[in-house]
Order: structure tokens, then C-alpha cells, then sequence
């Protein structure tokens, strides 16, 4: 009489306390700004105020200035912060190295060289220059992968034909801007910026089409990208198609730089820091997506906060708050590894 080898148990994801945590303190956290933001201009407008008019209520006149005016620049902010963040992190995760950001390894640049080039020869209006930038991104992707195959993409090789890509765009950008009309140029340059002035509900449905597709995208392919950082070969153990998962995720990641470039042009460091706090608040390994989608969105509402009211009226473009933000994290970076011992 044969042995039969018992059923296997059901594998059972494991659940990280601290970065459940975490995720619903950064939740809890962006409920705040965004009543913040909503109550903060030339009309204030108090917290519970705010969340009357939200609800249906509120004082006079409230409803159109909370509705109309404020909530679509903020949930843009959110949308685009966590669409920065996400790419970000899949990025990082994939190369395995914190500096493998979007904004660092060309795909922004790669964007915003499509924008620029649509606002340059043809002159077009948002519409065009979004087509522009997600079709930059794209042919960027794609330059960058084709390039940096061999036999497979790995991370050190993706990171290093991505800086050269980012530096021969952006030296294309410059020459397209020394050579343009002041008016243009003048457009061009405030595009690459980054900004969400001006921003409505007809920038903002675009851009929640593309994530209602790329996120549930993200998320599918986490436990790949999870694997994936444990090494091609023990990829290919644990039974995951690892090129055709980097590339698929390659794709998503591409797809939410290119759609967030595409609404507020190529805003700094968010792709780069966001993922790298929540993942030390978060302690915990893997892209921790969803930590990092709420730590881009916290990010860049409160940039955008004090963009508006640090010089107001005056309205600063985000981006500028956002390379102020970067600037001071990778200070505080440096400082910590320092003190460390290990720089």
C-alpha cells in the first residue's frame, strides 16, 4: 500500500502588522491635507466647514468654491503624487537600487522631451502636449529596454542606459529651447516645471482612466516584483517568468510616469523619495505599494499647499516646492548615512 503525500496547505500571504500600520496613518494623514488644502485660499474655510460642504452641507457660497474650484486641483495632486510614486517604486524595486527613479533613469525626461517637442513644432494645446508626453515616455521605455537587453535587462545595466538616455535628453531639451521663440519657450519652460495651476475636473478625468487601468495593473504584478528582488535565478526557481514580468512591469511603470508628466509636467523627487520613506516607515520588503502610492500623494498636496500660500497670491509651481522637498531629503540622507558610518 502506497504512502500518499499529504495535501499542501494553502500558502497564506503574510501579513505585516507595522506596515498595515503605517498605510492607515498615511491614509489618515491624506484625509487631513486634503481638508486642509480644500479650506486654505483667498476664501478659508475651517476644517468642519470643509467637511460640511463635502457632505452636502456647509455655508453659503462654500459648495462652488470647495466643488468647483478646489477639489479638482487636489485630488490632481493626489492622483499625480501617488502616479509618481507607484512608478517610483516599481523602479526601484525592479533595479534593485534606490537612485533606479523614474526621474533619474530618463523616463521623465523621456516625457517631457515629447512635450516639449509637441509645444515646439506644432504648438499644440494640453491635449496634444499630453499625447506628446505619454508617447515620449513610451519611446523612451522602449529605447531603454531595447538598449539594455542582453540576454535579459538587468538592474545595474537598465540604471546606467538610463542616465545616459536622461543626459542626451536633456541636452535635446536644451537645444530645443535655445532655438525656440520666446513664447514658446517661455510655455515650454514653465511646462517642465511641473505645476497644477490651472488644473480642472477636464485634467483630472484623463488621468483617473489611465490609473483605473495601470493600478490594478501594479498591483497584479507585485508578487513578481516582490520575487524579482530576490534574483533572476531564484525568480526562475519559484516558478515566476521573469523577463516577461520586467517587462510587463517596465510597462506599467513607464505608463504611470508617462500619464502623470503627461497632467503636470515632470514634477522633481516625488518618484525618487516617496517610495524610499514609506519603505523605512514601513520597514518592510517588496515595493509596498500602497504605502508608497499615499506617501507620493501626501507628498506633493502638501508641496502644493505651501506653493500656493508660502509667497501668496503669488502661486509658486509645485515642482519648485518639490525640488525643495528632494533637496532637503537627500541632505537628511546623506547626514544619516554619515553618521552611520557608511558615507
Amino acid at each position: 500500500m502506497t504512502a500518499t503525500a499529504p495535501p499542501k496547505a494553502p500558502r497564506r500571504r503574510r501579513i505585516r502588522p507595522r506596515g498595515v500600520t503605517v498605510t492607515a496613518a498615511l491614509a489618515l494623514l491624506l484625509g487631513a491635507v486634503v481638508v486642509v488644502a480644500l479650506g486654505v485660499g483667498d476664501y478659508p474655510l475651517a476644517p468642519g466647514d470643509v467637511v460640511a460642504t463635502l457632505l452636502g452641507g456647509g455655508p453659503p457660497g462654500a459648495e462652488f468654491i470647495v466643488m468647483e474650484l478646489r477639489l479638482p486641483r487636489v485630488l490632481l495632486g493626489c492622483a499625480v503624487g501617488a502616479a509618481f510614486a507607484m512608478s517610483g517604486a516599481v523602479f526601484q524595486s525592479l533595479t534593485r537600487n534606490p537612485l533606479g527613479s523614474p526621474d533619474i533613469i530618463g523616463f521623465t525626461v523621456g516625457s517631457a522631451s515629447g512635450g516639449i517637442a509637441v509645444i515646439m513644432v506644432f504648438g499644440g494645446g494640453a491635449a496634444q502636449i499630453a499625447t506628446g508626453a505619454i508617447g515620449g515616455g513610451l519611446l523612451t521605455g522602449l529605447a531603454m529596454y531595447l538598449l539594455a537587453y542582453r540576454g535579459g535587462v538587468h538592474g545595474i545595466r537598465l540604471v546606467l542606459v538610463g542616465i545616459g538616455i536622461s543626459a542626451m535628453l536633456e541636452a535635446l531639451n536644451a537645444f530645443l529651447l535655445s532655438r525656440a521663440e520666446v513664447n514658446k519657450a517661455q510655455s515650454a519652460s514653465a511646462w517642465l516645471v511641473g505645476s497644477l495651476n490651472g488644473r480642472g475636473w477636464e485634467h483630472l478625468r484623463p488621468l483617473t482612466a489611465a490609473l483605473v487601468v495601470l493600478v490594478p495593473c501594479a498591483a497584479l504584478l507585485a508578487r513578481n516584483l516582490r520575487m524579482l528582488e530576490l534574483g533572476d535565478t531564484t525568480a526562475t526557481a519559484l516558478g515566476i517568468p521573469v523577463e516577461r514580468s520586467r517587462l510587463a512591469l517596465m510597462t506599467v511603470g513607464v505608463g504611470l510616469t508617462a500619464v502623470a508628466t503627461a497632467t503636470a509636467g515632470p514634477v522633481a523627487f516625488i518618484a525618487l523619495a516617496a517610495p524610499q520613506l514609506a519603505k523605512r516607515l514601513t520597514r518592510a520588503p517588496g515595493p509596498n505599494l500602497p504605502a508608497a502610492a499615499l506617501m507620493g500623494a501626501v507628498l506633493l498636496s502638501v508641496s502644493d499647499v505651501a506653493a500656493q500660500r508660502l509667497l501668496a497670491p503669488t502661486q509658486l509651481p509645485v515642482g519648485v516646492m518639490t525640488g525643495v522637498v528632494g533637496g532637503l531629503y537627500l541632505g537628511w540622507l546623506m547626514l544619516t548615512e554619515w553618521r552611520a558610518g557608511r558615507a
